[in-house]
């Protein structure tokens, strides 16, 4: 049996995107993005927990993310969780669990922090423009046609 490795997160940003760029100038972009979760308690009442994800992207997705993204842009981030580990100044070994944005959608409105557009990190012969409303609309959105499910319910 094979295994699978993704997460998919919706959810928004706690801050700008930090960006670094490695020796031979890849950028690197880390996010911090927050998901929540509502449900009512033994008692009935609604409570709120919110759920810390840092999200690593890489190259063009961390250019994109450092040029469009901003504190409070809601995305949806898909990709593999990754475990780094590195030593500290004291010597001790650390760890930190992280997800690799291999893919990126911006969800916010196009008036509230860039258009609804799916930014791959490399581009892919299978992809299409979209047109008709949403291309006089203004909004650019890459459809990948392999991601097309049709049993879609509606």
């Amino acid at each position: 049996m094979s295994s699978l490795n993704k997460v998919m997160l919706i959810g928004r940003l706690g801050q700008d995107p930090e960006v670094r760029y490695t020796q031979s100038n890849t950028a690197v972009a880390t996010l911090n993005l927050a998901t929540n979760e509502r449900y009512k308690d033994s008692n009935g009442e609604y409570q709120d927990k919110t759920e810390w994800h840092r999200v690593v992207a890489w190259g063009r997705t961390a250019e994109i993310c450092q040029q469009y993204l901003t504190k409070g842009s809601m995305i949806y981030v898909e990709g593999p969780l990754q475990t780094r580990e590195w030593e500290d100044k004291q010597g001790q070994k650390r760890y930190t669990t992280e997800v690799k944005a291999l893919q990126m959608t911006m969800l916010d409105s196009r008036g509230s922090g860039g258009g609804m557009s799916e930014m791959p990190t490399a581009p892919s012969s299978n992809n299409a423009q979209s047109s008709g409303a949403s291309a006089s609309q203004g909004v650019n959105k890459t459809v990948n046609l392999d991601d097309i499910d049709d049993d879609l319910p509606f």
